[in-house]
């Protein structure tokens, strides 16, 4: 049994419990968010988890953000004397884990900070004053004494450079940070209701993991050489103790399922400078949802050169955040190596990362094309602090890029499919519908034809959603959206403008009547009926996500119309 205390702020809480033998979790609790670092959305919360481990020696596995101060120390206090605690554990350098580490240590200076040789680093710049620290590598142990001996794992890239696990020989308990985790606020300490958890997991792994999917094979080829791991403590969500081995068997098989992709796109960029981190994460989101692997570098960690050279190489395209134009020279040397292995016929997109001394864009892109590479995106220019609808920008610069690389694939799957089965399936008809969507101040739109009512109680229907809509990060689960009705004789004006490729971050929306629903989302003035809707549930459907939704309000323009069909020929395509 766990027992639970809380302290409630708003809607900001904290809960403790013990886990395992001198082991006290702290979780954060934050039940409203629901963005997480802009670029992808949450709909159940989020937590950030730290530990406390008291052996003759007494540990502190990471922090927490920032907005918990005050309640993160009442309840730390409540627990320890700062001055008390003899090592802190630095998990990774991410202020949702870390926001709180340079507090800690004014309250105690005397505090060992364990970490990687990188999460030193970038801690020196955060903290602004000296302290005690311990490099560790992996395979190096640190013995606090009463059979707690924790060994560490380097776990790069999973999914900041300076990550590393932290593995209790004596509770068979590994800290991992990020990875296994999950974006889930609850009640729940542990991962008993696999069913409440398992999309919002797949969901981080997508977001977070699937990018660094060789990173995530190798990190759990580490975690093969420890003893058996009883629970795995995560920075987010749930602690795994009932499913540890069937969701790390589903990362194993995500992340080989990756490594395996026909095309591979590299994402290179300096974590600690700008704004990289991020906006290269959204644009690792949208290359995700076109079936290409992503392999992303941080030009400032330390590098095997031929290892780069050959990475370049091997990949379809290539993706470049602007590093410093004052960085390290091993910065320089690494972006020089990057440029010497491009090669023609590869694609190229470059972004500026907003740290007020990125590298001028336009003659390091003008050095690609002349190599032949083609621009598939207009280079992403940062004049400020990224919003909303630059990161989804940044998305749909992704998914350009990936549907770029894999378009042979495409074509040649089209004419995979027998003749006669083609002619049959295009047979299925549908009707002519307008989705749009609108979330803070990131909006977008889409023509869809396959849509059917799926239920009388509740009322609610199917669309399917191809994978590397724009939209489709819109339509998670919990989001609201309208469905709006086309109407026959009257339905080329639309369809014709919603069927336009736009470009990354274009407004759907520029010279189409609308207005706003109650939900937010455009309702378009020339439509024949509109319904507002909210995702309930979704099916992965190979390239397709089939979204389940109900209905709760609408309205019909011209009662007497009939609504748009659509009738194709074909069924490899639209």
């Amino acid at each position: 049994m766990v027992a639970l205390t809380e302290k409630t702020e708003k809607r900001l809480t904290i809960q403790t419990g013990e886990i395992a033998q001198e082991t006290t979790a702290i979780r954060s609790l934050d039940w409203d968010r629901d963005r997480f670092d802009i670029e992808f959305g949450l709909q159940n919360g989020t937590t950030y988890n730290s530990f406390l481990i008291r052996g003759d020696k007494t540990v502190l596995v990471d922090t927490s953000h920032e907005k918990f101060r005050q309640l993160y120390f009442d309840t730390l206090i409540g627990l320890i004397k700062p001055t008390d605690i003899d090592y802190l554990i630095i998990s990774h350098t991410e202020p949702d884990h870390s926001g709180l580490v340079k507090d800690l240590l004014q309250m105690a200076p005397e505090i060992t900070v364990v970490g990687s040789k990188v999460a030193i680093q970038f801690l020196e710049d955060f903290v602004h004053q000296p302290f005690k620290r311990l490099i560790v590598k992996n395979g190096d142990r640190l013995d606090l004494g009463n059979g707690h001996e924790f060994e560490f794992v380097i776990a790069p890239n999973l999914h900041w450079p300076d990550t590393i696990f932290s593995f209790d020989h004596k509770t068979k308990i590994l800290y991992t940070c990020d990875a296994f985790g999950l974006h889930y606020c609850s009640d729940s300490t542990f991962d008993e209701d696999l069913a409440a958890i398992e999309e919002d997991f797949h969901y981080y792994y997508d977001c977070l993991m699937g990018p660094n999917a060789r990173s995530v094979l190798s990190a759990l080829k580490r975690m093969g050489e420890l003893k058996t791991i009883s629970m795995i403590a995560t920075g987010h969500g749930p602690l795994l103790s009932h499913n540890v081995e069937e969701l790390t068997g589903r990362y194993r098989t995500w992340s080989q399922t990756q490594t395996k992709a026909e095309a591979a796109v590299g994402i290179f960029y300096v974590s600690e400078y700008g704004y990289s981190d991020r906006l290269a994460q959204a644009i690792a989101n949208g290359i995700g949802k076109t079936g290409v692997a992503v392999e992303i570098v941080d030009l400032g960690s330390e590098l095997d050169l031929q290892e780069l050279r050959e990475l370049v190489s091997r990949c379809a395209g290539l993706i470049l955040g602007l590093p410093p134009a004052s960085g390290a020279a091993s910065i320089q040397v690494a972006l020089s190596t990057v440029l010497g292995s491009a090669k023609e016929k590869q694609a190229i997109g470059i972004f500026e990362t907003g740290g007020g001394d990125d590298e001028p864009i336009d003659p390091l892109l003008s050095k690609f094309r002349n190599l032949g590479l083609t621009t598939v995106f207009p280079a992403i220019r940062i004049k400020q602090t990224p919003t909303e609808n630059i990161y989804k920008l940044c998305e749909e610069a992704g998914t350009d890029l990936g549907q770029w690389v894999t378009r042979d694939r495409s074509i040649k799957n089209m004419k995979s499919l027998g003749a006669d089965l083609d002619k049959a399936l295009g047979r299925l008809s549908g009707g002519l519908y307008i989705i749009t969507a609108k979330k803070g101040d990131v909006s977008s739109a889409m023509l869809a034809s396959w849509v059917a009512q799926a239920s009388f109680k509740p009322l609610g229907f199917s669309i399917a959603v191809a994978k590397d809509r724009a939209i489709e990060s819109l339509m998670q689960v919990g989001d609201r959206f309208v469905l709006n009705i086309l109407e026959e004789g009257n339905f080329q004006p639309l369809m014709k403008h919603f069927l336009k490729r736009f470009a990354p971050g274009a407004d759907r929306f520029e010279n189409v009547r609308t207005q706003p629903a109650e939900n937010g989302a455009p309702i378009l003035n020339d439509a024949l009926a509109y319904m507002e809707c909210e995702v309930v549930s979704r099916m992965d459907c190979g390239d397709h996500w089939g979204v389940y939704s109900t209905v709760y309000a609408g309205r019909v323009s011209k009662p007497d119309a009939l609504t748009a069909a659509h009738h194709r020929k074909v069924g490899n395509h639209y």
